[in-house]
Order: structure tokens, then C-alpha cells, then sequence
């Protein structure tokens, strides 16, 4: 919107006055809060509110009122201002209207230019965004010319964005907007150049006498390191912004063994072309430009030139390109500074390891966080393009997310990406079995004779209150077990198999061009220093007592790293941790047992649920209840111990960051291995398989055993898991986005509006990129765990039970394309930016993957042998010359003589008094054999059977794996050679710097001698040759490269 004056003389020029104009649709929180708070009614509470309210505006309109300018030319200008700072939080004070502020001054024959700045000012900070009608300054006049309105805002822009060469010192220091003033410090120091890498926060109130000692001594080793510090005391939380300048960032990745991009290397175009040319095959061009609705806005990621990689040396800094995005991104940055953050001391002269860094001195409440700063341009562009549900079928910005999280975390996604793509193939080929089964539904002879029978009588299912049912009542649960129970579950088992194993095997394959390309190929956590929390556990061990410190002559402390014996140290912390990690696990398993019983409960006596003898209550309602109850004690287990896991993992002696990351991950994985399985695997492999028959019932605590429904428990397995994975995705996206939403939502109002607080006039404002991230929540250093854990358990759902539920991919699938737009949500809205991490890949977690996906293999084939009807039907067209099973029902139904039970029924008035014979699903022998109730040949038959399936499945699938893996090299054989090639060529490269630089010596060291046999001439003459000879010799280095 512009302002255009009726003054022809002034109308000649365009000023942008836009700045100045804040209507209150458009204001943000910040200003608006600002806004809001200085026109309150007058009141004690108003008054309050307005001197919390002058302290901060006082610093963030410090450019406006520059106390500290030249008094004579600024006098009318800033005094005013000033004046109304100070007098802005007494009580009874009203602030007065530009109109006013202007007559005021026109009336003692001020400049009235001079007047319509201030005016601004005060309007801008009453929520004004412009001045009132008829306030003016086209003309000489009384100042309220009614036609010259909006011409006293374009003088005031004209006079602020004058150029500076033309300017007068009195108009250098009129004041800026608050848009202008926080463009320019919204995440730099005061003086708008200096970057804020990192912050430290502490509660400004707190007067704790040792805690103001330590941040002193923290602060100046920090300084002494040679980190650029600058404090923020304008609230009642302190900030202290930190930046790391380019000399600490070359002497520190120097010691990280940092790697970073080179200048173009002549060798290196040919390299890549010919990698470029092999990558890009017709096919990869065809599916390029046929997937191109999913490929990312060039214009905003736009695609990167490849480089070659080194390890930062101060001697190569010539050779180094600065200029690319990767030469110490901001995620490199962070990982320096946090480094340098851990190895401080805060105890002067007992520089000892349990006074060591930042999380110490956060742990014990010196300063209360410490974090590093969100890009608003960045993250509002990953936003939009990245983290947007909208998005959700568009590639991600991977060198984008390495560059503003670092590798760690581009690297989950990276696997998250990949993981959700590779779920495609094998989730078409579920719902094609799925399909197969609804085509195929009339054709199974089960549920065909099922639903056709009307005189098969079933034995009661409970001892005293179940009656008899009829067979044909089972006829919808049999209809629904044949869709997961067809021709085509091997086929989908074995097709599970063999993905597995392809997913873990290009995975490997894709991350290793994924770090390759980001320079960390060859890193390991070997290079990693110890944790400080490691260091400090050691140095309080009397076992290490003198071996921990090293005092020089000087009387200066080395802080060593001493070699920690297992056997005599380690091993009591880790057998203590993995005992009490298995008592939870006995938890879980008599959680689970308890689970068990109450639906061998619910079988023996009269349920609240409904009549006991209804299919309803037996097929549905009870699995869908003990599922239910089962996902509820399965949380609240997982709450309990997550928490309990990091503690026990403190205990541990885990020299490394890695090394603490794998124990915990480790742990956390096998106690939820059991925890989400156990109840599955139960189902799968004991329900139903040691129940007895009806004159010998097989019983726990008194209660019998739960029994399959006819057709097997392959239905109530596929229910299960359903209840299980799907409740545990959507508890899972609850408290991943709902809570963090509900924390930083609560947080923001107790420090905006001072609750919790005895001061409540004390506030946090948010006013710049500090104090707004500082309302974030923390992200820890494991903080990819419980995100990593989530989709790893949810792999072993569909690879150790999907043969039940053929639809689990499909599930996944959706649930992830979901669950990669909501992590970066996550990260970039709720979170903190977590400080950089490198690594090469997703660690032990592949490992787990790994393993489970050889359990997987044995669950697949202990479930078709013992859960499906696969082998009886196969035994039962060998034997009885039956091929198209028309009597297979009745098969596997045994004969009952009523008068053999062991428990009476109470029949009551049931219909089936008079019944002399029931029918229960087991191979026994009928009453009337000389051996009744006894296990026939065909019993026998079967088991071999199953027992030779799984023999001969499992070493299918072994060797089908085993030429997989073979066949598939973790890292491409062009990426070798590339990587030999790059190796080749950077050598040469050194070497011949290395040559010039030896010549550019040699060169020196002649001209030196020369310059010595020479007649002494003139002092200029001679600094003039001195000062020519390296610039000439450097300059040449710099040419070559």
C-alpha cells in the first residue's frame, strides 16, 4: 500500500512506506503482544504489565532511541521517545497520541519533520501503522493540513532511506522499524553481522552464588577457546548467543577429522560424467520422466554438482572450496561448538572429568538449556515442500536435511524413504492375495460344507454354563479364515521372505551412494571422543585414582581416558542392567499369561459381554476385548520401562556416544520384542495345540485351555494383529504430535503470561529466533530412537505375522507415507534443532533388522505348518485319494461319546438334552475303537509332515537369502571405482600441491639469500620484496588449483 501526497513537488518521488505500515490482521504474535500491552486500561495491573512491557521495548527499539547519540542534533528526537520509555510503566500513566505528540512539538516551533518521526514512533508502538488522518508534513503550516494527509509517513520514509552518503550526522541516527530492526538481529549478535551458531539460557532471577561462578569460569574457557560470546539480559530468562568463528572452525574440524568439499579437481568432470553416464540408463531416464510429478522443486533444491571430499587440514586451505554449501554447513557448525561445549571446565583449579561440559552444568541446573537456532528461511522452505502432508508423494530434499540436521538424522530419513518405498511391490502382492481369496471364496470345501451343514453337533467350549452349538454357526469365520487361509499363502510367505532380505540388501547398496556423496565415507565411531558423562563415572572410580588426570610442570590438568577392564569393571553394571531388563521381560510374559486367563475365564463363566454362546461373543467380541486389554498393558509396560532403560543404561560404562546408543537400543528392542509379540506368538504357535479332548481336558489354574474355531486360529492371529499394530500407529502419531503440540502450547502461555511465576509481571516475550526456540521442546541426543523404534517394530509385524494378514504391508505403507511428513513436522515446529551428528549408517539397528528377518523365516514356517490347513489337506489327498476334498471336514472333526465327560454340562432347557455324540476339532480316535480317544496313524503322518515342511522351507528360504545377499554387494561396483578413481586423482592432486609448495619455499629461501648478499638499500625497498615474494608464491598455488 502506498501514500501519495497531493504536493505535486512531493509526489515526484516513490517511497516505500510499507515498513511502517503494521494494520493488526498482518502483525505477528511478537508485535501484537507489544502492541496490545501498551494501550491496557489504567490499572495496577496494567501498570505492571507496562513495565515488564518498557524493559523489553526499550532494547528492541534501542536503535530509535539511541540514548547514546549526539544530544544537540537528536534532542527533539529522542527525547521524547525516552521519555516516554521511562514514564510508559507508572501507574496513571496515558500514553499520549501521535496527534498530540505532534501539536506538542509544532507548538514550540519544532521541525515538524522531526515531529511526524516521533509521532510514528508512538503510533507504531500504539499498533498504529500509520499516522491518524490529516497529520502531515507537506506543508510549513500548523501541521494538520486535511489534504496532505498521509505525506508526513512518505517525508519519513524519504528522510529514513536516504542514502547514507547524503545524509547529514543528525539524520544517522533516526530510528528503524521493529521489521527492520529484527531482520537485522533476528539471529545475529547486536552488531547484524555475527551468526548465532548456539545458545545458552539460565534463569536471570536466580541469585545462586555457585551457579554465577561457574557460568563465569564456563564462559571465559569458551572465550579463551576462542567462541565470540554476547549476553542478552533484556528478560527474566538470560541468554547468552555464542559464535564460532572461521579460526575455531578450522582448528577443530582439523581434529574431528571434519571432511569437506575441494575446489574442482582437473580429472574430476571425467569421473563423474562417466559415473553420471552409467547411473543414467534408458530405464532410469524413463522412469525419471514418468514419475516426474514426484520429483523436488528445482527451483528451490536445486540439484548439487558432485565434489570430492578431504579431511580439513589447515595446509590445504587453498584447496578447499568455501563457497560450497557443504564447506561447514550450519550442522557442522553445531556438531564443532557442541564438541567444544563438552570439554569445558566450570571449577577452577580442580579441572577434573566430573566438572566437565555443558550437560553437567544443565544437569545441575546452571543454565537451563542449551540448544542450537532453527533457520527461519530454511525451515520455512523445507516447511512448505518438506514437512507438508500435502507433499506426501514427493522425494525428500535429502541433502537439504543433511545439511540442516546433519547426517544422522538425514540418514532416518533417507531409511524411513526407502523403507516406505520398498513396501510397495510386497503391499500390491498382499492385496493380490487378498483378491485371490474373495474370487476364490465359494470354491474352498471348509467353509462350503460348513455353511451346508445343519446336523454336525460341537461339544461345549466350557465345562458347566456352555451348551452344544451347531457347526454351521462358525459359517461366516470360516468364509473370513479362507481369505488369509488359500492356495496363495505360500506363495506370499515366500515372496515375504526373499523381500526381506532385498529391502536390507539395497538399503545398504542406496546409503552407501548417500554418504559417499556427503563426504563421510570411511568415518567410524572409532574417531569419536568419550562422552564426558563416561569420563567423569571413571574418575570417580577409586580403581582409577591417579590414572584419570595428568598434571604437567606447569601445573596444568590432562583429563586421559584410561583402559576400562570388563571383567573387573564392567561386567557388574552390565549383568545388573541386562538382569533387571529380563525381570521386565518375566513382566511382560505373566502380563501376557494374565491376559490368557481371563479369556479362559471369560469361557467358564457368564460374560458381561454377552451370551457366552453366542459365535458373536467367541469369534469376535473376546479376541477383540483381550486385544484391546492387550495393547493397554503393552503401553503402559513400554512407559514404564523406556524410562527405566535410560537409567540402567547410565549405569553401563559406554565410553562412546554410539556405544551408549547401541546398549540402549538394544535393550529397549528385546524388551519390546516380547512385549508387542509375545501375545501374537502364543496365538500362532500354543492356542489350541495342547487342549486335550473332552474326557481329558488339558488345564491351567483349573480352567481349560482356549480352543481354535474350527478351521484353525489363523483368524483370531489376523485380528490381533490388526488391533496391535493399528492401536499401536495411532497411539504412536498421538503422542508424537499431539503432546509435543499440547507442551510447547503450555509452555509458551506460562512464560508469555507469567504463570507458575511469584512475578508475574516477568515475562517471556518472544521477540527474535532465541527466545522462540527456547519455548521448543528439547531434542536429546537419542531423540531418533522412539522414531527408529517405531518402525522397526512395525517391520517385525510384517515380517514375522503378515502371512496372517496379508493386508499388513498395505497398512505400513500408508501408515509411513503418513508418518515421514509428521517427523518432520515434528522436528521442525515442536523441537529444537538438534546439533549435527555425522555417521555412515543407521547403526544396530540393521543388525536387529537383520535377525528378525531370520526369525521371520522360522515364524513363517511354523505358521503354515501348525496354524494354516496346508499340510493336513496335503496328507488327507495323499491318503484318502481325495483330491478335491469333499470330505476333509469331517476329517478333522473326532468323535465324542457324551456320557465320557469329565465335567457334566448343565444343559438346563437347552435342545440338546438328549445328544449322546458332539464333534471336536482334533485327530483322535472315535469311542468305538479299540483304542478310544488315542492318536491315529494319520495324527502321526500329519506331524511329520509339518515337521519336514518347516526342515525344507527354511532352508529354501536360506539359500534363496544366502545368493541374495551374494549377488547384491553392499556397496556398487561403480561406486568402488569411483570411489578409487576419487582416490587416485586426490592424491596426485596433494602431491603436486604439496611440489609447489616446496618450490614456493625454495623460491623464498633463495630470494631471502639473495636479498641478504645484497648493498643495504632503502628500509621500504626492502619490506616492499619481503612482503611480494609469498603473495606471488601463493597466488600461483591458487592458479593451479
Amino acid at each position: 500500500m502506498r501514500n501519495r501526497c497531493s504536493n505535486p513537488h512531493e509526489s515526484l518521488v516513490a517511497v516505500r512506506t510499507y515498513d511502517y505500515e503494521y494494520p493488526e490482521s498482518e502483525m505477528d504474535e511478537r508485535e501484537s503482544l507489544y502492541f496490545d500491552t501498551i494501550s491496557l486500561a489504567d490499572s495496577e495491573a496494567a501498570a505492571a504489565h507496562r513495565k515488564s512491557l518498557s524493559q523489553s521495548r526499550n532494547t528492541i527499539y534501542h536503535s530509535a532511541v539511541d540514548l547514546a547519540g549526539d544530544e544537540r542534533g537528536n534532542g527533539l528526537r529522542l527525547s521524547s521517545a525516552a521519555e516516554h520509555a521511562a514514564l510508559a510503566w507508572q501507574p496513571g500513566y496515558r500514553q499520549s497520541t501521535a496527534l498530540e505528540h505532534l501539536k506538542e512539538l509544532g507548538e514550540n516551533g519544532g521541525d515538524h519533520t522531526d515531529a511526524a518521526i516521533a509521532a510514528q514512533m508512538l503510533a507504531m508502538q500504539n499498533g498504529r501503522g500509520h499516522l491518524p488522518t490529516g497529520i502531515g508534513t507537506g506543508t510549513r503550516g500548523g501541521g494538520g493540513g486535511g489534504g496532505d494527509a498521509g505525506c508526513g509517513d512518505d517525508e519519513v520514509s524519504r528522510r529514513l532511506l536516504r542514502n547514507s552518503s547524503t545524509i547529514s550526522n543528525k539524520d544517522k541516527k533516526l530510528p528503524i522499524t521493529y521489521s527492520q530492526w529484527k531482520s537485522r538481529t533476528y539471529r545475529r549478535f547486536d552488531d547484524g553481522l555475527r551468526s548465532v551458531d548456539f545458545v545458552l539460557a539460565y534463569n536471570g532471577e536466580a541469585q545462586v552464588e555457585d551457579h554465577r561462578s561457574k557460568r563465569e569460569i564456563f564462559e571465559a574457557n569458551l572465550r579463551r577457546e576462542g567462541l565470540q560470546l554476547e549476553h542478552n539480559k533484556v528478560q527474566r530468562v538470560h541468554f547468552i548467543k555464542i559464535h564460532a568463528p572461521a579460526e575455531v572452525l578450522y582448528r577443530y574440524a582439523e581434529i574431528l577429522k571434519i571432511k569437506v568439499p575441494l575446489k574442482p579437481i582437473p580429472g574430476q568432470e571425467q569421473i563423474f560424467a562417466e559415473s553420471a553416464h552409467e547411473f543414467r540408463s534408458c530405464f532410469t531416464r524413463m522412469c525419471k520422466s514418468l514419475f516426474s510429478s514426484v520429483q523436488l522443486n528445482t527451483a528451490l533444491f536445486p540439484e548439487r554438482e558432485p565434489r570430492i571430499h578431504l579431511e580439513f587440514q589447515k595446509n590445504y586451505l587453498e584447496l578447499y572450496d568455501k563457497e560450497h554449501p557443504n564447506f561447514f554447513d550450519a550442522s557442522t557448525r553445531y556438531h564443532i561448538i557442541n564438541f567444544i561445549l563438552q570439554r569445558q571446565h566450570f571449577v577452577e583449579g580442580e579441572e577434573t572429568a566430573d566438572n566437565l561440559g555443558i550437560e553437567k552444568l544443565v544437569q545441575d541446573g546452571v543454565y537451563g538449556c542449551a540448544y542450537t537456532l532453527h533457520d527461519k528461511d530454511d525451515r520455512d522452505r523445507l516447511l512448505k515442500e518438506w514437512a507438508n502432508i500435502g507433499k506426501w508423494k514427493n522425494l525428500q530434499p535429502l541433502d537439504n536435511i543433511k545439511d540442516y540436521f546433519g547426517a544422522k538424522v538425514a540418514l532416518y530419513f533417507a531409511w524411513l524413504g526407502f523403507y516406505t518405498q520398498m513396501l510397495i511391490p510386497i503391499s500390491l502382492l498382499g492385496l493380490f492375495c487378498f483378491l485371490y481369496g474373495f474370487v476364490t471364496w465359494s470354491n474352498d470345501p471348509i467353509s462350503r460344507d460348513i455353511c451346508n451343514d445343519n446336523g454336525t453337533i460341537m461339544c461345549p467350549q466350557c465345562d458347566r454354563s456352555c451348551d452344544f452349538w451347531r457347526l454351521n454357526e462358525t459359517c461366516t469365520s470360516s468364509k473370513f479364515n479362507y481369505l488369509i487361509d488359500n492356495n496363495m499363502t505360500v506363495v506370499f510367505a515366500l515372496a515375504m521372505a526373499i523381500w526381506a532380505v532385498a529391502y536390507l540388501e539395497f538399503w545398504k547398496r542406496y546409503s552407501a551412494g548417500l554418504v559417499h556423496r556427503w563426504g563421510l565415507t570411511g568415518f567410524t565411531h572409532h574417531v569419536e571422543h568419550p562422552r564426558s558423562q563416561y569420563l567423569a563415572k571413571i574418575s570417580r572410580s577409586k580403581r582409577f585414582v591417579g590414572k584419570t588426570q595428568l598434571q604437567d610442570e606447569g601445573g596444568k590438568r590432562t583429563v586421559l581416558d584410561p583402559d576400562v577392564p570388563f571383567w573387573s569393571i564392567k561386567f557388574l553394571p552390565n549383568f545388573t542392567s541386562y538382569s533387571i531388563m529380563i525381570l521386565f521381560i518375566c513382566i511382560s510374559v505373566i502380563a501376557i499369561a494374565g491376559i490368557i486367563i481371563y479369556r479362559m475365564a471369560q469361557r467358564a463363566s457368564h460374560s458381561i459381554l454377552g451370551s457366552e454362546n453366542s459365535m458373536t461373543f467367541k469369534v469376535m467380541i473376546l479376541p477383540m476385548t483381550a486385544g484391546i486389554i492387550d495393547l493397554i498393558v503393552i503401553s503402559l509396560l513400554d512407559l514404564v520401562y523406556s524410562h527405566l532403560a535410560v537409567k540402567l543404561t547410565n549405569y553401563e560404562y559406554c565410553r562412546t556416544q554410539t556405544e551408549y546408543d547401541e546398549s540402549l537400543t538394544i535393550k529397549n528392542y528385546v524388551f519390546q520384542f516380547v512385549n508387542y509379540y509375545s501375545s501374537l506368538f502364543y496365538i500362532a504357535f500354543l492356542k489350541g495345540k495342547f487342549v486335550g479332548y473332552p474326557a481329558k481336558y488339558n488345564r491351567v489354574l483349573g480352567f481349560r485351555q482356549e480352543e481354535c474355531n474350527p478351521g484353525g486360529c489363523l483368524m483370531e492371529l489376523c485380528m490381533q494383529l490388526v488391533i496391535i499394530m493399528a492401536g499401536k500407529q495411532a497411539v504412536n502419531a498421538i503422542v508424537e504430535m499431539l503432546i509435543p503440540y499440547l507442551m510447547r502450547t503450555i509452555k509458551e502461555l506460562s512464560y508469555r503470561h507469567g504463570w507458575y511465576k511469584s512475578h508475574k509481571d516477568q515475562r517471556l516475550v518472544p521477540y527474535n529466533q532465541f527466545t522462540e526456540d527456547y519455548n521448543l521442546l528439547p531434542a536429546e541426543n537419542n531423540s531418533l530412537y522412539v522414531e527408529y523404534l517405531e518402525m522397526v517394530v512395525q517391520f517385525g509385524f510384517i515380517t514375522l505375522f503378515s502371512l496372517a494378514f496379508p493386508l499388513a504391508p498395505l497398512l505400513a505403507l500408508l501408515n509411513n507415507v503418513i508418518e515421514v511428513r509428521l517427523d518432520a513436522i515434528k522436528m521442525l515446529r515442536f523441537l529444537r534443532r538438534p546439533v549435527g551428528m555425522r555417521a555412515r549408517d543407521i547403526g544396530v539397528w540393521h543388525n536387529i533388522m537383520t535377525v528378525v528377518t531370520r526369525i521371520a523365516v522360522a515364524s513363517s514356517a511354523m505358521i503354515i505348518a501348525f496354524s494354516t490347513n496346508l499340510i493336513p489337506k496335503i496328507v488327507y489327498a495323499a491318503s484318502m485319494d481325495d483330491p478335491e476334498l469333499n470330505n476333509y471336514l469331517n476329517f478333522t472333526l473326532a468323535v465324542f461319546n457324551t456320557k465320557d465327560f469329565q465335567v457334566e454340562p448343565l444343559l438346563g432347557g437347552s435342545q440338546f438334552v438328549n445328544e449322546t455324540e458332539c464333534r471336536y476339532t482334533e485327530f483322535r480316535n472315535p469311542p468305538w475303537h479299540e483304542h478310544p480317544y488315542k492318536r491315529p496313524m494319520i495324527y502321526w503322518k500329519i506331524l511329520t509332515g509339518r515337521l519336514a515342511f518347516i526342515v525344507i522351507y527354511q532352508n529354501i528360504i536360506t539359500m534363496l537369502q544366502g545368493i541374495l545377499r551374494w549377488a547384491v554387494p553392499d556397496v556398487s561396483g561403480r561406486l568402488l571405482k569411483r570411489i578409487k578413481r576419487e582416490n587416485f586423482l586426490l592424491r596426485e592432486h596433494i602431491i603436486e600441491y604439496e611440489k609447489k609448495h616446496a618450490m614456493q619455499q625454495v623460491q623464498k629461501a633463495a630470494a631471502s639469500t639473495l636479498q641478504a648478499d645484497k648493498p643495504e638499500g632503502t628500509l621500504r625497498q626492502r619490506s616492499k620484496e619481503k612482503k611480494e615474494l609469498p603473495v606471488q608464491g601463493y597466488d600461483d598455488a591458487t592458479t593451479f588449483v
